[in-house]
């Protein structure tokens, strides 16, 4: 039983001393609203800035929307603790008319997933 205590206790400080030099990715905001767009306008875009607020290099590996009406692009270079990055989402709103809201997944290094929102109502032709 000891012997099971003494290893619980090195996994617990193993663990925190990982997560302590881990990336943290901090979106001050994680949901936008676009409002009442015209469908002839087209396209509309929004950018989504982050901090790597952890202690190791942060790498987004991937980013993807619910539908392929929204297209993200990402910063691909690693970002350093205390810099920045972006994530921008472009919606096509061609033959879309209608509410909307749509998801973005972020998937980068860090152990948590985030998940961004855009939103808004297309007004047709």
């Amino acid at each position: 039983m000891k012997k099971l205590n003494v290893l619980l206790v090195c996994m617990l400080f193993t663990l925190t001393a990982v997560m302590a030099q881990s990336p943290i990715i901090k979106f001050p905001v994680k949901e936008f609203d676009f409002g009442k767009i015209k469908e002839v306008d087209g396209n509309v875009t929004h950018v989504f800035d982050f901090t790597n607020i952890g202690k190791a290099p942060l790498v987004v590996n991937q980013v993807q929307a619910s539908c392929g009406c929204t297209t993200p692009t990402w910063t691909k270079e690693p970002i350093e603790p205390g810099k920045k990055g972006a994530i921008t989402v472009t919606y096509s709103t061609a033959g879309r008319p209608g509410s909307f809201t749509k998801t973005i997944t972020v998937s980068s290094n860090d152990t948590v997933k985030q998940v961004l929102i855009i939103k808004g109502e297309v007004i047709p032709k």
